[in-house]
Formats: C-alpha cells, structure tokens, sequence
C-alpha cells in the first residue's frame, strides 16, 4: 500500500513536469509570462489560481493543527471568514475595479500600481523592496509544512522534501510562467477539493469522532464552535480576542498582497468575474471550514501537541487515521497545496525585482526578451533562497510555521491595504497618504513586535532579548490587524489634509477609456438607458 502511495505522489510530480513542457513555447514576452497573454483567463482557472494561493501548506499544517488545538471547533470561523471576506467580498469590492484601472495604467505588478497611480517612481521602488523581503519568510512557512507532514507520515527527511518540490515548482515556473502556473493551480484546486472532502469523511468516521460523539464531547469540553466557559484572564491575548485577530488577519489581508491581487490582473471579462467570485467563494469555504474542522478535532486525538509542537498535529493525524493507499493522496493535496502558493509568491517577487526594479529604475531601455529571461532566473534565486531558509528554520526550530506566515501576511497587507484599497475606490487618496502607510506601517510593525513582545515575555516573567522576540512575532497576527487598521484610517484622513494628485492622474486612473471595459451592474444599466 505504501508503493501505491508513492506512485501517486511520482504520478502527481510527472503531471507537473508535463505540463511546464506542454506551455514552454506559451511565454515568449512579458506580458505573455507575467499576466497569461492579453486574452486573460475565464473564471473557473482565475477562482482556481486565486484558491490555490490563498490556502497553502500553512493552513493544512501550521494554521489548522495550532489553532484548531487551541480553540477547537471555534477555529472553523477562521475557514468561514476567509470564504465570506477574503473570497466572496473582496472579488466583488475589487476584481473588476482593479482588472479595469490595472488596464488603464498598463500596470503589470503591484509597485508597478502604486508607481502610475500616484505618480512616485520611489514609491515603486520601495514597495517592489518590502514584497520581496517579506514574501521570504512566507514561501519559507510553505516549505517547513510540506516537510513536516512527509517526515511525519513517510519518514522521510524534510529537506529531500523541499528540494524536490523547489525542483519541480521551478522547472515549470521557469519554462511557463503564469500560464503553467494557471494550469497546474487548476489542477491541483481539483485534488485539494477532493482530498479535503475524503479527510473529512475519514475522521468524522474515525472511532475518537464518531460521527457526532466526539463532536459532544468538545462542546462540553469548551472547545466547541463558541468555546464557552470563563472569559480570560487577559482580554488582548486571550483565546476569544486571538480568535478574532486571526479572522481578520487572515480574510482581510489576502485584499493587499501581490500574489493574491495579481489574479485581478489576468481575469478575462465580466463574465470571468462573476464565476470567478462564486468558485473562489465555495472553494474558499470547502478548503477552509475542512482544514479547520480536521484541525479542531485534534484534542479528541491527544492530550498534548505531539513532540510538543503543533505543527506536528495534523501530519500525526493523517498518519493516525487514514488508510495506506489514501495517504499518497492526501500527500499530493499537500503538495499541491505548497506549489501553487509557492509558483505565485515567486512569480510575485522576481517581478517586482525584474519589472519595478531593474527595468524601472536601473536599465529603463531594457529589452522585452532579456527582462522575459531575468524573471525566468529570479524565480529560480527566489526558490532556492526560500529553500534554505525554510531548511534552517527546520534545523534550528526558529519560529512556528503558524507565525511565519502571519508576519509576511501582516506586514505586507499592513504597508498596501490602505493605498491600494483605496487607491483603487477613491479618486480622493493622496501621494502623501499612500507614504505614511508603508512607511508608517512598516515602523509601527517592528515596534509592537517588541512592545508587544516585552508585555508579552514580562507578563510570563521571563525578560530577555530572545524571549521578548518570540514572543513579539507570536503576537503577529494581532500586529498585523493593528497595521492593517492603521493604514486604512492614515491613507483616508491624510487625503484630507494633503496635496491632491493632479487631475491628468485621475482621469487616466479612472476615467481613461480603454477597449473592453469591464462594467458593474449599474453602469450597464445607465449605459442601457442612455442609449435608448
């Protein structure tokens, strides 16, 4: 049985690689390997590209197994925030205003965005900076999850693990570009919905669940979907107000990082729009509610996170559980899960790198061929960088994946959601106000990291440099509401108070006529009017 789990997983690897030969001769430009040609993608590839980003290792490995140990069922309102807020509300508040202005400024990349909608050269270059940094350590969380679960489950050593999926994600991030990407992310959105629906069926089958006892018993143990019992001692870092920050973290700040926004970019048309916003919505809902569910049900398993540490919880639940034959399987969701994030936040950073940095300030002239060639091989440094440091942060146990991602997450989403939110729905935001969030986001993140993280250590009575640190970037998900918060409300008053962008900038934003304009339900209407 354990040959045919491993046949699954080569097959999985084959497909892979049979795809980035089928799409090498499919990204001859630019445009072709960053944004899937001029045509774009039809809903059910964008939603699909859009789900697979979102939800990566982390959430079946990190997120699901920490937080569905510590609160339960309760953690299910993470999966349904993210399908509610970070899928349904935001492809109706932003897919077709961002496709659209996106269009009319010929922005290919988020600091590409910033750079034409308000007119700031450095202000591209400075966001091109803080994405490639900080997508770092969130590539990393993915690693560090895939190789848990098959040191766990198969026994074998996580960084085999890593190479292999750096190999394979590489191969056909280099040859394809966006359009392998879109492929394999379709494909791979199949086999994460399947495979979380069989998960399911196996541990509500499971003898510790039972189909509903279990389920009982948490209720009366307090972590049922409302954890009962005694409010915490500390409201700003207890149970309840840590569940909230993650909603919010996690549903609000996929509206602002660039490998989630960039699916805005290469939607087709209207039509694209409105499957995509109900496929990533139920995708979003099934992916997420599943993995939080599984992970809630862990206290019914063990009464202590194995080998103390939760990333573990999830893996030894699989491998507790499911039958040889089915753990090839959920192998591959998995794995799928970590290609299709790690694909789009290295398309990401080598774009921002290639297009804002080096064409944008330092070779301006460069040719079309030569940049198409050096995003190609900056998608491959970004890999391999993310590689070790995810096979460091392994070997030296330096933070939780859980966290890991929920800096990166925060951070970004804390520097760009003001001036891109806004940026996109209000002809009003400012210059000035877009700098004092990145800037001031960027500043506020580090000094609650030890603020918080001072409070934090000397409320546990253990005042030390490395403690205060820990115990800072633990607090990230908090952080990162925080910077989130702030950055809408610094973006909106600031454009009150500071020097309005000149008028030929708002009306090449928002009023520049281009061909095949994506129209809302309101302006078809009008348009149906005024042309009787």
């Amino acid at each position: 049985m354990i040959a045919i789990d491993i046949t699954v997983i080569v097959l999985y690897l084959i497909g892979m690689i049979a795809i980035a030969i089928y799409t090498r001769n499919k990204a001859k430009t630019v445009k072709d390997y960053l944004l899937a040609g001029s045509k774009g993608l039809n809903g059910w590839m964008s939603a699909f590209a859009y789900g697979t980003t979102y939800f990566s290792a982390v959430i079946f490995i990190g997120y699901a197994g920490k937080f569905g140990f510590s609160f339960g069922l309760a953690a299910v309102w993470i999966g349904i925030g993210n399908a509610v807020v970070g899928a349904l509300l935001a492809w109706k508040v932003l897919a077709r205003r961002t496709k659209n202005m996106t269009v009319r400024l010929d922005a290919k990349t988020m600091p590409d965005f910033f750079y034409k909608r308000y007119g700031d050269e450095k202000m591209k270059l400075v966001s091109a900076i803080i994405i490639f940094i900080f997508l770092i350590p969130y590539a990393a969380s993915v690693y560090n999850g895939l190789g848990n679960l098959f040191s766990i489950v198969f026994d074998i050593p996580g960084w085999v693990v890593m190479i292999v999926l750096a190999a394979v994600t590489a191969f056909y991030l280099f040859l394809g570009g966006y359009i392998a990407t879109s492929l394999t992310d379709f494909i791979q959105g199949i086999i994460m919905f399947v495979g979380v629906v069989i998960m399911l069926f196996f541990f509500l089958a499971s003898p510790k669940v039972g189909w509903g006892e279990g389920l009982k018993t948490l209720t009366e143990n307090e972590m049922g979907l409302f954890m009962g019992g005694a409010a915490s001692d500390h409201v700003l870092y207890g149970r309840e107000m840590s569940l909230v920050f993650l909603i919010l973290l996690t549903s609000f700040g996929v509206w602002a990082l660039p490998q989630t926004i960039h699916k805005y970019y290469t939607v087709r048309d209207a039509k694209a729009i409105r499957q995509g916003t109900i496929v990533s919505s139920i995708f979003a809902l099934v992916i997420g509610f599943g993995a939080y569910f599984i992970g809630g049900l862990a206290t019914l398993f063990y009464d202590k996170a194995p080998g103390g540490n939760t990333d573990n919880v999830i893996p030894y639940m699989i491998k507790d559980v499911l039958p040889n034959g089915l753990l090839g399987l959920i192998a591959v969701l998995v794995l799928a899960a970590s290609m299709s994030t790690l694909a789009s936040v290295s398309l990401a950073s080598s774009s921002v790198v290639t297009i804002d940095i080096y064409k944008g300030s330092i070779k301006k002239d460069a040719p079309d061929k030569k940049v198409t060639m050096m995003m190609r091989i900056l998608a491959l440094v970004f890999v391999v960088i993310a590689t070790v440091i995810a096979y460091l942060n392994s070997k030296f146990e330096i933070t939780a994946i859980a966290y890991m991602m929920g800096l990166s997450w925060g951070t970004l989403a804390g520097c760009f959601i003001g001036p891109y939110v806004l940026g996109v729905l209000w002809k009003k935001t400012t210059r000035t106000a877009a700098w004092v969030s990145i800037i001031g986001s960027l500043v506020l993140t580090f000094v609650l990291i030890f603020v918080i993280g001072y409070d934090k250590a000397n409320i546990a009575g253990e005042v030390t440099f490395g403690k205060i640190l820990q115990q800072g970037v633990g607090a990230s998900p908090m952080i990162g509401v925080i910077c989130m918060a702030f950055s809408m409300l610094s973006t909106f008053v600031v454009s009150f108070f500071t020097k309005p962008l000149p008028e030929e900038l708002i009306k090449e934003a928002f009023e520049k006529p281009i061909e095949n304009e994506i129209l809302s339900a309101a302006e078809i209407k009008k348009a149906a009017q005024d042309n009787k």
